[in-house]
């Protein structure tokens, strides 16, 4: 079975060749119609067979030499050489036919091949040249597109490796605080190291699960929130305060996963862990213009250097531009005095 690129190649091949033969019909008919006998159509198929089958043999030439390939200012100078070959290679089969058939040329005059073979040549290169054009602008133009598919192709690509590599970072990166916290309760209080191990495996059953699409609703982002601040409240116990200021119409908003969990585990491990009496946690969510915001306040200061390339704002920033581009923000600040601020603003979702 013929693949259908080359059956529609075939197919404007036999609609093309047609039309030339049609066009000289027409106008024998119109300027000369006494011209018109049994030779001038025998002339009207030998023209039609070597137009066919020189511009088959010139196709068949690019596709091998992939000329197409190059640059437009280095294959059109080979391409014109091309016309000019083509065109005389069509002018010799076309008198060839003539003379195996011994047919009449169109002027009986006693004119030597040569002479034949020149004006054949001019007269055929008229049609060989557009053909040239059109079938290099149709693969020129295919391959553009091919080349932006492509492109398009490896940047959702990237995109998708760059999501996954910072999804496989945040776990463990979460784990081995997590491991630190229950490890530290094992001898001093086994039964809390217990209960510890319960909440860690809450929390790891419900990122894992998170990790199966890009983002996740509010609420369930929170119910990982609340099983982590539980597990570290029985490390600091009563230096750790959390409060929640939540909008309920902001729980079905989708927001990265793990990524309110990250910015949690920062603000606990950059605010309170460095506080001698500890502080509080403060996890805000609500509707501002048209952006849903979603910051944690914690107890703190920022000592006038904010570390970019931390774990916490990297990823947030990196997910947040995969996501969602430039139409989400993130921003870190000192509030208050002693109170560092996160703020997430995400272009909020209409429901379909």
């Amino acid at each position: 079975m013929l693949p259908r690129g080359y059956k529609y190649y075939w197919l404007c091949q036999v609609m093309g060749w047609t039309f030339v033969v049609l066009s000289m019909l027409f106008f024998a008919y119109s300027l000369s119609p006494s011209k018109i006998d049994e030779k001038f159509f025998l002339r009207l198929s030998f023209i039609f067979l070597a137009g066919i089958t020189s511009t088959h043999i010139l196709r068949t030439f690019l596709k091998q030499s992939r000329w197409l390939l190059l640059p437009i200012e280095k294959v059109m100078p080979r391409m014109a050489i091309a016309v000019v070959i083509t065109s005389l290679l069509c002018s010799l089969l076309y008198l060839g036919l003539l003379s195996i058939f011994s047919v009449q040329s169109e002027n009986p005059r006693n004119i030597d091949f040569s002479t034949k073979l020149l004006a054949s040549t001019l007269d055929i290169g008229l049609f060989i040249i557009p053909w040239t054009l059109i079938y290099y602008i149709y693969h020129y133009v295919a391959k553009s597109r091919k080349q932006e598919v492509d492109t398009l192709k490896l940047e959702a690509l990237v995109k998708e490796l760059e999501l996954k590599t910072i999804k496989a970072h945040i776990n463990p990166h979460f784990i081995f605080n997590a491991l630190n916290s229950i490890r530290a309760l094992i001898d001093e209080n086994p039964e809390r190291a217990r209960t510890a191990i319960t909440e860690l495996s809450n929390i790891l059953r419900s990122s894992m699960q998170s990790e199966k699409s890009e983002t996740v609703p509010l609420e369930k982002e929170l119910n990982i929130v609340r099983d982590y601040l539980a597990l570290e409240h029985i490390r600091f116990e009563d230096r750790l305060q959390v409060e929640y200021e939540i909008d309920e119409d902001t729980l079905d908003q989708p927001v990265p996963p793990m990524m309110l969990q990250t910015l949690v585990e920062n603000a606990i491990k950059h605010g309170i862990g460095k506080q001698m009496r500890g502080g509080v946690v403060r996890i805000i969510s609500d509707f501002k213009n048209d952006y849903h915001e979603l910051m944690v306040q914690n107890t703190g200061r920022l000592n006038g250097h904010i570390n970019g390339d931390g774990f916490g704002i990297s990823s947030t920033k990196n997910r947040l531009q995969l996501l969602f581009g430039n139409k989400a923000d993130f921003s870190i600040r000192e509030a208050n005095g002693n109170l560092v601020e996160a703020a997430v603003k995400i272009p909020v979702a209409v429901p379909v």
